[in-house]
């Protein structure tokens, strides 16, 4: 379960480097590039300072509350000395995770995050963002992956959580090797 958020976290992060086919194969690395008249030149890196993870966590706490809840509700991410992650997350009613959701989003794009689509297309359970070499994945979930110690969703809820991962892309050589995984 965990190797496959990881995969799914990088498939939103970087899409480019991370395919998953109709069996479930993941391929991580992206085959040799062939140009297309149509694609369109990728966005070029802001140049913005970085953020700070104390700078995202009061990002989370504002766009949680922007979304009419209250921070100290859901449960933050225990980084502790890693300085390169945080999150938040809250076991909410599935029927207003997705509207709470939604609301969490407009208030990064509002705080400046630019929106970082999916190639597979729309889905909306789950949107990524990024601003100042961190990545925000924004995401609700019927499924617990929380310890035993903290409640889990029941059917009628759901998981509000939001991710933030600093990654310096810049360090990850491109192109990547392919390499095929099978998880299951």
């Amino acid at each position: 379960m965990a190797a496959a958020l990881i995969v799914s976290l990088a498939a939103t992060i970087a899409p480019d480097h991370v395919q998953i086919d109709e069996d479930g194969r993941i391929h991580l690395g992206a085959p040799a590039p062939t140009p297309s008249p149509s694609t369109a030149d990728p966005e070029p890196e802001s140049t913005e300072p970085p953020l700070t993870r104390e700078a995202v966590d009061e990002v989370i706490r504002a766009a949680v509350a922007a979304a009419g809840l209250d921070p100290e509700q859901g449960r933050p991410f225990a980084a502790g000395a890693d300085s390169k992650r945080t999150g938040w997350t809250a076991v909410r009613e599935k029927d207003a995770a997705q509207s709470e959701m939604k609301a969490v989003c407009a208030d990064l794009e509002r705080q400046g995050w630019k929106l970082n689509p999916d190639p597979r297309g729309d889905r909306p359970e789950a949107r990524s963002y990024k601003r100042g070499g961190w990545y925000l994945l924004v995401n609700t979930r019927e499924k617990s992956g929380a310890p035993s110690t903290t409640s889990a969703p029941t059917g009628t809820q759901a998981e509000l959580t939001l991710t933030g991962i600093q990654l310096n892309l810049s360090d990850i050589p491109v192109p990547l090797p392919e390499i095929t995984v099978r998880i299951g």
